[in-house]
């Protein structure tokens, strides 16, 4: 699956959250927010399609994506992105 695919797919799951989805240009990371108390989770277009891909993963991971159908090949991308990220939040001072 291609990745502007895959990022298509996840922002109809963030729209059928009643989140909306900005691709907007900027000086920012992107990320979900408030704006006049609705969520909205924000895009830079001048980055990546797959950095856009990662923000996105990562702000739906706030939201109750249980709640809505996720084609299986999509959510194993989504779930996967949680998993690399999560890896990355360790912290390597910390004993196992």
């Amino acid at each position: 699956m291609k990745t502007d695919q895959i990022l298509r797919e996840l922002e109809d799951v963030a729209r059928q959250l009643g989140v909306e989805v900005r691709t907007e240009r900027g000086r920012f990371r992107g990320g979900l927010c408030w704006i006049d108390d609705e969520q909205v989770i924000v895009l830079n277009k001048r980055q990546p399609l797959e950095s856009r891909l990662a923000i996105l993963a990562e702000s739906l991971k706030a939201l109750p994506v249980d709640r809505v159908y996720i084609r299986p090949a999509v959510r194993e991308i989504l779930e996967s992105s949680w998993d690399s990220r999560s890896d990355l939040d360790v912290d390597p001072t910390e004993d196992t």
